[in-house]
């Protein structure tokens, strides 16, 4: 499904990430874990297109989209949930969703508004109200359904948990294996390493702009040299 090959990112002459390699396969939730700042949210804007790599590659579905726009990204089939929720303020529920909304002819049982909302029954509740008057975490949640309602074959969500409270954390927790029951292909960023390791079936610890650990998710749970010495466990 995704395949990144030895990417290398710089914000000026800043060199973030220093050669990232990683694949997800379809109907897989690969995690990816580390401080604040280590380059996450930079792989997650290398791989849609806002940030181009100057090196490697990013392959979707068998084609190289590395630089590609972000709109074309998102036209094969990758879905976006981004770090700080960025929803359209002055915008309904409503409005926010079908803003988004497209349709794909190989997704019979594609993400509609009702779709989305019977995922998500608070947004429902909410529907006519605008997206600046939501809590934070009805604002994550409207963030995660209007990325639905793009009808990815490829999830990338940045930190969806971010700032959320411990009942929220785990609402959202339940709508990320609810997609992936349904075999949706997740690219998981997430600070919460209980969390991650629990969605996902493998993950990557990343540590400086590289990636310093690949295992199965279990394993790093039970690795506690990795936990301290990158994740502050």
């Amino acid at each position: 499904m995704l395949e990144v090959r030895d990417i290398h990112t710089y914000y000026g002459d800043s060199h973030v990430l220093q050669g990232i390699s990683l694949r997800v396969d379809r109907g897989q939730v690969v995690g990816i874990v580390g401080r604040n700042g280590m380059g996450k949210t930079t792989l997650i804007r290398s791989i849609v297109g806002f940030t181009r790599p100057r090196r490697g590659q990013v392959v979707f579905k068998d084609q190289d989209i590395t630089g590609w726009p972000s709109n074309r990204s998102v036209a094969l089939g990758l879905g976006l949930v981004p770090q700080g929720r960025r929803v359209f303020p002055s915008l309904t529920v409503r409005e926010n969703l079908e803003v988004a909304s497209r349709d794909r002819a190989s997704a019979p049982d594609g993400w509609t508004v009702a779709r989305v909302m019977e995922l998500f029954p608070r947004l429902a509740e909410r529907a006519a109200n605008r997206a600046n008057k939501l809590s934070g975490g009805e604002q994550q949640m409207l963030a995660i359904a209007r990325a639905l309602m793009t009808n990815p074959e490829l999830l990338l969500m940045d930190e969806p948990t971010e700032g959320l409270a411990p009942l929220l954390v785990r609402e959202v927790g339940r709508v990320i294996e609810r997609l992936k029951r349904s075999g949706l292909s997740i690219l998981l960023v997430e600070q919460n390493l209980a969390l991650a390791v629990r969605l996902a079936e493998h993950v990557h610890v990343v540590s400086r702009g590289r990636i310093v650990h690949s295992c199965p998710a279990a394993e790093l749970w039970a690795n506690e040299d990795v936990k301290s010495r990158y994740l502050g466990v």
